[in-house]
């Protein structure tokens, strides 16, 4: 569902010295070397995660299945010298679509409404919900990385995410509860992603995720104390059925068949031709060869009629649990998912995570297997934390009285050394 959203019909794409320009702010803003997206990836979820799960506290939410964007909250200068709210979406491409002007309005805590943001970057999902009164595009936060100028990167996840809940949501949702037809006639509105305790995925697979709005491919288990890091991120786990463990492809057309007729032999450019997918390994290793693409007649006929070009674009597949064949992940239309939201393949170690994946998968009842173990550590981590807090709390009482007794020691001494000096010596004196 989230696929299905063009980017270029929410904002407009900027470029040139604009783009330049904002990459630099949002790089000085977030502290960073360079310029590049500074979204945070998950790792694939494999067997020995669920020891981690144990191990460390974790939150959980549902994986939407929509466009991940960071959202920009800025500001310019308008020609009469007013400053002015702006947004952008950042996918990952690292292209950024302006929001157009007095589109969108999402006021800071306080009583000015007319107040807004600046120097905040948030993490979150694009995607389409189906509501009562047709489709709507929502923005679902999940993270922050930078709130009014303050880079919060090194912050532990559940500040962040409080942070994002008091700063950003909670006044969004006051200005949409006083001016609602305002808020419905902006480009997308704006929530914030359930997250549930580590152990409730029974929870999630029997309540949450099949009463959605929205589309959703699993689940996303943040650990909560480590801080946001770009690139590939070991700490935020993402769990999907067997079926759904995909790998973004670049595809590459490698021949079609040949035929023969009286004119002699030619390619045929009706047939399905051969398909090759390809893996990024890096600057060094380029796009290669991984495996073959295989559509049947029917999905073939659909890619013929989108009257597209194929040769390079990036294409979302699964493995065939029953043929070990490489398919296509299909749209609900019956269109294989292109990945256009993307420049490049995914990178062999992202490739070889998701095989190990497939490999020692993890299955919707063995993660509900796990629940009780998972919630008995998490319990006694909490009761761990529970204790030491009662701990410093007598340690710090104990400190105070032993500086309060030492305080009242030091007052006798005082006490008694001035009424010395004011009684003097109470001795006979003679004079001669």
């Amino acid at each position: 569902m989230g696929s299905s959203i063009d980017l270029s019909h929410v904002g407009n794409k900027i470029s040139g010295e604009d783009l330049r320009l904002q990459r630099d702010t949002v790089a000085d803003l977030l502290r960073r070397p360079t310029t590049n997206f500074p979204g945070a990836q998950p790792v694939s979820f494999a067997r020995h995660h669920i020891e981690e799960l144990q191990k460390r506290d974790y939150y959980l939410c549902e994986k939407t299945d929509g466009i991940r964007c960071l959202l920009y909250l800025t500001q310019f200068i308008d020609e009469h010298g007013q400053v002015n709210e702006m947004q952008f979406l950042i996918d990952r491409k690292n292209d950024y679509y302006f929001i157009a002007r007095e589109a969108m309005h999402i006021p800071p805590e306080g009583d000015d409404l007319g107040a807004f943001h600046t120097g905040t970057v948030l993490d979150g999902e694009l995607v389409l919900q189906k509501r009562s009164t047709g489709m709507r595009i929502a923005y679902l936060v999940f993270d922050m990385l930078a709130i009014d100028g303050e880079n919060i990167m090194n912050r532990p996840f559940d500040k962040r995410f409080g942070r994002a809940n008091d700063l950003v949501y909670k006044p969004y949702r006051k200005f949409a509860d006083r001016y609602a037809e305002d808020v419905a006639a902006q480009p997308f509105d704006i929530q914030l992603k359930d997250m549930q305790l580590p152990y409730g995925a029974e929870m999630m697979f029997r309540d949450v995720m099949p009463r959605l709005p929205h589309g959703n491919d699993g689940l996303i288990f943040t650990c909560v104390s480590t801080p946001y890091t770009p690139g590939t991120d070991k700490h935020i786990l993402k769990w999907k059925p067997p079926h759904e463990n995909t790998i973004d492809f670049r595809l590459e057309i490698a021949g079609f068949p040949e035929t023969e007729d009286e004119d002699g032999k030619y390619e045929d450019w009706d047939a399905q031709p051969e398909i090759h997918l390809l893996v990024n390994h890096g600057k060094a290793g380029g796009n290669l060869y991984f495996a073959n693409l295989h559509l049947t007649d029917s999905e073939w006929e659909t890619l013929k009629r989108l009257n597209q070009v194929l040769d390079g674009r990036i294409i979302e597949c699964y493995r065939d649990p029953a043929t070990a064949h490489w398919r296509p992940k299909v749209e609900e239309d019956g269109t294989p998912r292109f990945r256009d939201d993307k420049t490049e393949a995914n990178y062999i170690d992202t490739v070889d995570s998701v095989l190990q994946s497939i490999k020692d998968a993890v299955s919707e009842q063995e993660l509900i297997a796990a629940a009780p173990a998972i919630r008995a550590a998490y319990k006694e981590r909490a009761a761990a934390r529970v204790r030491e807090a009662h701990e410093t709390k007598k340690r710090e009482a104990a400190r105070a009285a032993h500086a309060h007794q030492q305080q009242q020691h030091a007052q006798v001494k005082r006490e008694a050394a001035m009424k010395r000096e004011v009684e003097g010596d109470d001795g006979p004196k003679y004079e001669d």
